[in-house]
């Protein structure tokens, strides 16, 4: 096992590892206590997650955030948890609006994560209209029945599944597992990564809004799931998705953006709220609006 320790007064801007991992961003980590989207925070938890093929786990206690790995993990922890961010110059920078200032004071410290690109893809076409505790029991349900095991300190992990894993599994397995309409989605998604049809790291290179219109070839993908793949996974920080939340503070605190279609209102709303660090802004109000903190 190999551990470190990273001190958090060094990270510009903080860092809440709780609001970070379970404000609807991330559905591929997991709270060792199985408590994950219960809305209620635990200080000192494990949360554990698989990336290609090494266990990682983190903790924040005693001022430091804490990691073990099977492997020299640091640099994997600061890309998955956007520690090098300056967060300070992100809040400070951002719009002088009274909901975004109310939501980045509420929520000090959470950042934006860097999850692998295709287990957020299949993450978040499994979120269509459910809660996050649900998308999360969903996508460790994908993990314990096709990827790999890990045995990590005497413990069993589950990586998510590869796009050739997932690709195994039938329609009615999916459905037996509880993904709903959502089985061919996931079925045919896979499928098409896994053949090499097209894979959602190929948008990365891509101007922001044609990067949008690539990942929705995918099945199951419109634009609001492309947004979160985009701003989740693939850094562009600009990208605005709108859910249910995001379109309720439209209706609200930004009535002028609306202008009908995705493109035009998302556009309109990222203007609004900063531009290149738009997605931030979003990702605070949507946690803000959600909670009720």
């Amino acid at each position: 096992m190999v551990t470190g320790t990273i001190p958090i007064d060094d990270l510009a801007g903080g860092f809440d590892l709780y609001r970070t991992l379970e404000s609807g961003q991330s559905y591929l980590w997991r709270r060792e206590d199985s408590e994950m989207y219960s809305d209620t925070r635990a200080p000192d938890a494990w949360y554990s997650t698989v990336v290609e093929g090494e266990v990682i786990r983190v903790r924040t206690h005693d001022g430091v955030l804490e990691w073990e790995s099977t492997t020299d993990a640091e640099p994997v922890v600061r890309r998955l948890l956007r520690l090098d961010d300056d967060l300070e110059a992100i809040v400070t920078a951002g719009p002088d609006d009274p909901l975004l200032r109310e939501a980045y004071e509420a929520h000090r410290g959470m950042r934006l994560v860097q999850d692998p690109a295709f287990g957020t893809l299949i993450s978040f076409i499994c979120s269509a209209q459910m809660r996050v505790s649900r998308i999360h029991t969903m996508v460790s349900t994908l993990a314990r029945e096709y990827g790999e095991e890990i045995v990590f300190e005497d413990e069993t992990y589950h990586a998510f599944p590869t796009p050739a894993q997932l690709a195994t599994a039938t329609e009615a397995e999916l459905r037996e597992l509880g993904l709903g309409y959502r089985a061919p989605y996931v079925v045919r998604t896979a499928e098409m990564v896994a053949g090499g049809e097209a894979h959602p790291e190929d948008a990365r290179g891509l101007e922001y809004e044609a990067a949008r219109e690539y990942l929705t070839q995918f099945v199951g993908v419109g634009d609001k799931v492309a947004d979160c793949v985009l701003l989740f996974s693939l850094s562009f920080d600009e990208a605005v998705p709108l859910d249910t939340w995001i379109k309720s503070a439209i209706e609200e605190y930004y009535p002028d953006c609306d202008h009908g279609s995705y493109a035009d209102t998302s556009r309109a709303l990222r203007e609004r709220l900063g531009g290149e660090y738009a997605g931030y802004a979003q990702t605070y109000i949507f946690h803000h609006l959600r909670t009720g903190d």
